[in-house]
């Protein structure tokens, strides 16, 4: 990671991949907070309100960060959906033991 600061805040803001100074990260975090305070789980909503495509809190070696992109789309917040079980074999053709 590039800038952040020798403070060692726990939260840390991203764009597009720059760390934002601390100030102006407090800010958006503050401003972060109020907004899923009041439109719980919306992120695309609030990239939307600050003028960015996606938002995504993350935690990034003991850090709060919220990485925010004026690029890459919004993904969905939370653990992703288990993935489908494996196609089971078919069962058709059997083998049969030669004579």
């Amino acid at each position: 990671m590039t800038g952040g600061g020798s403070s060692g805040g726990r939260l840390a803001v991203k764009v597009d991949g720059v760390v934002v100074p601390e100030g102006e990260a407090r800010g958006l975090w503050q401003r972060f907070s109020a907004y899923m305070e009041e439109h719980r789980g919306d992120l695309a909503g609030f990239a939307a309100q600050e003028g960015f495509k996606s938002a995504h809190p993350r935690s990034e070696g003991g850090k709060a960060v919220l990485v925010l992109s004026r690029t890459e789309p919004q993904e969905a917040y939370g653990k992703a959906p288990p993935s489908p079980p494996p196609p089971r074999p078919t069962q058709g053709k059997t083998r049969r033991s030669r004579r």
